[in-house]
């Protein structure tokens, strides 16, 4: 078998076209249309779904490299589109370990569906291990969802939202519940779907609020009820540990673009001073030096512990703390590098035009992606510590 490559499906040529569109929907706060469908006539929503199934049957390690190349073009596309991919992920991870229960995502995906994240609710810092949103069980099997969901990415474009809710009607209770609802639970007014994005940055992803008002997922897209609180569950795992990584892709290609724009700049830039070239100067030669050390620690972490996930390699009770440690450190990282390169740069990144102006805003929503700085420290502690004494 040939090695990966990522531009037999990220080409350069639809790099490029995705990227010269980035600016636009940044500055008109609008949701890329033509990305999607570039992606989508580039198998790019099916790349995690197994070849007997119509996908490309890539890993996860090849997808962090594609969402890596992706994000360095345009960042806001591909944390949209990672939503997706979240969960194709997961219904890989599903199935890699005997459970098929998402094979109507894998299949979806092949078709054409988009399948949006929704799991994100304010205030919950529980996250997976709990819910603000009721879930009431339906006399056919389904369930009724009513609540309000946040950053609920591809808005606009969505065909079934994956989501959680907790149930505390049967003797069972409570029990969280995870299912999709389709997109035509918005034409019933079920789903009411906000046009509240206006934000700092990413602002192509179009995360907009949704509120659930008793929107039903049939039977057979309930996929799992499990107790609240941390869980073995492979649905659980699949969904933390292909949330991070990909997560962590993105922010990772935004750290790349950016140390590339300030390598270019100390090339272009005359010192007045010295006559040389800013590439000349040491400090800035320093700087970008620190920025690629700070870089080049990402890639090989993404990619052994993606492929440890793909080959069912069992981390026990460190996995949480392993990856929530690896979204923390891309995104902290990215942020350092995309601050450096700003004053590489100089005074004309100040500018909202340019494109580290760009990155600058994009790169901050990566702070409030679970797990949040203090989550992957707790994890990290308690990995290493053990848990707080009572």
């Amino acid at each position: 078998m040939a090695p990966f490559d990522p531009r037999d499906i990220l080409d350069d040529d639809l790099l490029e076209r995705i990227r010269s569109r980035a600016a636009v929907h940044d500055r008109e706060n609008t949701f890329p249309h033509d990305d999607l469908a570039d992606l989508k006539d580039a198998g790019y929503l099916s790349i995690l779904v197994p070849r007997e199934l119509g996908g490309a049957g890539l890993g996860l390690g090849e997808a962090s490299v594609l969402q890596q190349r992706l994000a360095g073009a345009a960042p806001a596309t591909a944390l949209a589109v990672n939503m997706h991919l979240v969960w194709t992920g997961v219904a890989k991870v599903l199935a890699d370990r005997g459970v098929d229960a998402l094979r109507f995502v894998q299949e979806g995906a092949v078709a054409g569906e988009v399948f949006a994240f929704g799991i994100s609710e304010a205030g919950n810092d529980l996250v997976l291990f709990g819910s603000a949103t009721d879930a009431a069980p339906l006399p056919d099997g389904g369930y009724a969802f009513t609540g309000t969901k946040i950053f609920t990415s591809l808005a606009p474009v969505w065909t079934q939202l994956g989501l959680h809710g907790l149930d505390t009607s049967t003797e069972n209770a409570p029990q969280m519940v995870y299912a999709f609802v389709p997109r035509s639970e918005v034409q019933t007014g079920r789903v009411v779907v906000r046009d509240d994005w206006d934000t700092l940055g990413m602002r192509g992803t179009q995360s907009r609020t949704t509120v659930l008002r008793d929107a039903v997922a049939p039977a057979d897209r309930v996929v799992r009820t499990l107790p609240p609180g941390p869980n073995a569950d492979p649905l659980v795992f699949g969904i933390f540990s292909v949330f991070e990584l990909l997560l962590a892709s993105v922010y990772t290609g935004i750290a790349r673009r950016a140390l590339d724009l300030a390598v270019d700049a100390a090339n272009r830039r005359t010192s007045k001073r010295t006559g040389k070239p800013y590439s000349q100067d040491p400090d800035i030669r320093r700087r970008i030096a620190d920025m690629a050390l700070a870089y080049d620690a990402l890639p090989p972490q993404l990619e052994s512990l993606a492929r440890d996930v793909d080959t069912l390699v069992d981390h026990g009770p460190r996995w949480f703390s392993l990856l929530a440690g690896v979204k923390h450190r891309a995104v902290t990282s990215a942020k350092a590098i995309v601050d450096d390169a700003v004053l590489v740069a100089g005074g004309s990144s100040y500018f909202a035009g340019h494109e580290l102006s760009r990155l600058y805003r994009d790169v901050l929503a990566g702070l409030f992606h679970p797990s949040d700085p203090e989550s992957a420290h707790s994890a990290v502690a308690t990995a290493w510590l053990g848990p707080t004494e009572d």
